[in-house]
């Protein structure tokens, strides 16, 4: 896994850093580095949740589990907003099929990723190709020293 984290003057307190992995399920270590900068309990469940199924879905819808592709994450910090955005290889999902709506047949095998992605985001931002979903939330008040709710 290639990391690569920049950091920008003080004064504008925006970081990034960049994350390329095979394109595996084998996702705890790097969730782990995707959320580590959330601070709060409840924050951190919410992306925690609403970012495995992205990159779930980038590795098995995106890229058709092929080993040999890879899956991009990017982590932006700002003042105001974490930021993720997660693009695989793939072809990328047409607009009609971008719905935060839940499957109308509740047993259906597939069909929640998507809206579990919307509900766990403020901010959810489609690539013009489908290839890339861009999921920001607003920082926690006081993110750096709670970690309870």
């Amino acid at each position: 896994m290639l990391c690569r984290l920049v950091h920008t003057p003080r004064r504008v307190r925006f970081r990034w850093a960049d994350f390329v992995l095979p394109s595996t399920l084998q996702l705890t270590p790097l969730m782990e580095l995707l959320i580590e900068p959330v601070g709060c309990l409840v924050t951190c469940q919410r992306v925690e949740l609403g970012l495995h199924e992205a990159l779930v879905n980038a590795v098995r819808h995106g890229n058709s589990e092929d080993p040999s592709k890879q899956v991009r994450v990017r982590r932006i910090l700002t003042p105001n907003w974490l930021i993720w955005q997660v693009q695989d290889e793939g072809v990328g999902l047409p607009d009609h099929a971008r719905q935060s709506v839940l499957p109308e047949q509740l047993d259906a095998r597939s069909g929640r990723g998507l809206f579990l992605i919307h509900q766990c985001f403020d901010d959810v931002r489609w690539s013009r190709r489908g290839n890339r979903l861009q999921l920001a939330c607003r920082r926690p008040v006081n993110d750096g020293d709670n970690l309870d709710p």
